[in-house]
């Protein structure tokens, strides 16, 4: 019996997290549920998981779900705030935590897990994208097995050698692939991209995803997200990572070998597949995900991404190359300029204008502890509010950036 704290289980990762453990009753135990502000769901989940801790981060989410588990008889001691988040990931009964809250607000609670020594199935690629180095350290220090989820970084781990060690040369590997799908605007005409709006934008042709992640990946910062994930698990330099465009979502990552091999882990585009291999690694269980029909697919086109059309893509291997703070300051622009598009108060072509504006103005510092993370986290928020403030004031039309990478 495997316990498990989901960190996140209102989210799209977390509700297909919860969707494989109800077909493993005998497999898995949950021990604490989190969530924002979404009470009715987490309600729901209470009753049907029966854990022993309920987090929610608003307060006011907190009292409401607290009245309905005391009235329900649950049981279940709800619990608010972002320490609470810490403390259901430390817990001693604790074995695994779910790591899926999207965003800077996963880095805590999955840093705590990972100097308690815990297994963590990492789908908060900000952890790794902020706070690498200190991240990776307390993982070595503890001894915690990691374990990525985001099925790009799980089919490289599946298609790796048994036991890679984090050398490229020494296992044979000439580089990784890294595919993407290119999102909902990979053929719209560049002119059009000025007018897109929130609901086109989280219209992801394959993959079901929140908001926020739905839009990074029609900007394709979610893939310059993941090319600085995969540096810091698989060691690999930016060199070493190649972004390949793959509309069909099929392939969700490949490994080229220096003897001529690639291999691919291939799959339907459902996240339960990554999250029933990490769920039961080294073992295999049924994620509930049907079988892949290679005679329906017929077809697998791939292209190299174009960076003057997704310029995002083109500022995330500028950060990793600048290493140090620079992927921290890119992924709090990020998070500031998708809030504010999603608001409708910018356009789609500004978020990479107002995230390279950021990187141009902050200064690259070293990263030796979680509090230079968090500085330059709280600088790049300040300015890059500043920037939209500018833009939404000015209500001017920002042309599509085309960054050299």
């Amino acid at each position: 019996m495997q316990n498990l704290t989901v960190l996140g289980s209102t989210g799209s990762i977390g509700t297909s997290t919860l969707d494989v453990v109800a077909r493993h009753p005998g497999k898995f135990q949950i021990v604490a549920l989190t969530a924002n502000s979404q009470a009715d769901l987490l309600f729901r989940q209470c009753v049907q998981f029966k854990p022993r801790y309920a987090v929610m981060l608003d307060e006011d989410a907190a009292m409401q779900l607290r009245e309905r588990v005391r009235a329900a008889g649950l049981g279940i001691e709800v619990l608010s705030g972002a320490a609470a988040l810490e403390q259901v990931c430390v817990l001693p009964e604790t074995d695994t935590v779910m790591a899926a809250i999207v965003g800077a607000a996963g880095l805590r609670p999955t840093l705590a897990a990972a100097r308690a020594g815990k297994k963590i199935l990492l789908a908060n690629k900000e952890t790794l994208v902020m706070a690498g180095n200190v991240f990776m350290d307390a993982v070595r220090a503890s001894g915690s097995v990691l374990l990525p989820i985001d099925s790009e970084h799980n089919a490289i781990f599946q298609t790796l050698p048994r036991g890679y060690d984090g050398d490229l040369a020494k296992n044979g590997v000439r580089r990784i692939l890294l595919t993407a799908s290119g999102g909902p605007f990979r053929n719209t005409p560049l002119e059009e991209l000025q007018h897109v709006t929130p609901e086109q934008a989280c219209a992801h042709p394959n993959w079901s995803m929140g908001r926020k992640i739905s839009v990074d990946s029609a900007s394709m910062m979610n893939k310059g997200l993941e090319v600085i994930e995969a540096h810091w698990l698989f060691n690999a330099g930016a060199d070493d990572i190649q972004v390949v465009v793959h509309p069909q979502s099929v392939i969700h990552s490949l490994v080229e070998y220096v003897d001529g091999s690639v291999l691919a882990q291939l799959g339907n585009p459902d996240m339960r597949i990554p999250i029933a291999y990490g769920l039961a690694w080294p073992e295999r269980i049924d994620s509930g995900v049907a079988p892949l029909d290679l005679f329906k697919v017929a077809t697998m086109d791939f292209t190299a991404p174009d960076f003057g059309r997704f310029p995002c893509l083109a500022l995330a291997y500028q950060a990793l190359r600048a290493a140090g703070t620079a992927p921290a300051i890119l992924n709090a622009a990020n998070e500031a300029a998708v809030a504010a598009f999603l608001d409708s108060r910018i356009s789609f072509l500004s978020i990479p204008h107002v995230i390279e504006a950021v990187l141009d103005a902050l200064p690259v510092g070293k990263v030796g502890s979680l509090d230079d993370v968090l500085g330059a986290d709280a600088d790049a928020r300040r300015m890059a509010q500043q920037h939209i403030g500018d833009l939404v004031g000015a209500r001017r039309a920002v042309p599509l950036l085309r960054p050299n990478i």
